[in-house]
């Protein structure tokens, strides 16, 4: 069986596909649908934005994601996706590598482990993207800064650019269970096994921490920038009450000059 995952946008309204979608999923709550479409079938929605496919057609996958992209916010343009080859057999013990899995036995609970952890990998991806952007961003303005002595941004600009860098910080504070495994790897020791063989493979903790301090670094320049352009205005506004009081007191001596 091949898992497949894609990032195709920012997100993704599980609410209203739920309502609108026949069949009943294997499990649901607030950011997860995790649905069996037909014998050896299945598919995994995450509210932010990923969607993973198990043991379907290039076919049925297409007519899906054409589908299930109606209830996507900020479609992602670039390709995000990973897969992994899950074989079964049972005379092998568990066995995770790059790419494959041998497994002695495939449960829909297994299942959902792998695709939770193959999903979580992909959005980081997409928020790996992100962050060097953001961060490439922001050495760019520091660069100017040393350059030319002031920042190359206005305002509402730098606000909205710190608007951005938090929504994607509380996105993948919000989103990536990478620390929390789902409830049912506590009463599982082999699904326990599989989650922990999977995030180490997939180095989720390692690139989680990773984008976790990019945007920390960010973040902290742009407080140092706000303050910059803060103090930038407040001298502003001195020099315009400087030539204001210089303007009345000429008015004031033209004033008496006439007298």
């Amino acid at each position: 069986m091949k898992v497949e995952a894609y990032q195709i946008g920012e997100l993704i309204h599980l609410k209203k596909f739920r309502n609108e979608y026949t069949n009943t999923p294997l499990f649901i709550n607030n950011s997860e649908l995790y649905y069996k479409q037909g014998d050896g079938k299945f598919f995994y929605l995450f509210a932010f934005g990923v969607v993973i496919f198990a043991g379907m057609t290039d076919l049925e996958k297409n007519e899906l994601l054409k589908n299930i992209k109606n209830y996507t916010d900020k479609q992602v343009t670039s390709t995000y996706k990973d897969h992994i080859n899950v074989e079964i057999n049972g005379k092998e013990p568990l066995t995770v590598n790059y790419h494959s899995i041998i497994i002695e036995k495939l449960t829909n609970d297994s299942l959902r482990i792998i695709m939770i952890n193959i999903g979580q990998s992909v959005a980081l991806d997409f928020y790996e993207t992100l962050s060097f952007e953001i961060h490439n961003n922001t050495k760019r303005f520091a660069e100017q800064l040393e350059r030319k002595g002031d920042l190359p941004i206005s305002k509402k600009n730098l606000i909205r650019f710190i608007g951005r860098t938090l929504n994607v910080k509380h996105n993948i504070i919000d989103n990536l269970y990478i620390f929390h495994a789902p409830d049912i790897v506590w009463k599982n020791e082999f699904l326990e096994t599989l989650d922990n063989k999977l995030k180490s493979l997939l180095d989720l903790k390692t690139r989680y921490r990773d984008v976790d301090y990019r945007l920390k670094i960010v973040q902290e320049n742009l407080t140092l920038f706000t303050d910059l352009l803060q103090n930038r205005e407040s001298n502003r506004m001195e020099y315009i009450i400087t030539v204001l009081i210089l303007i009345e007191v000429a008015n004031l001596i033209l004033d008496k000059l006439k007298i």
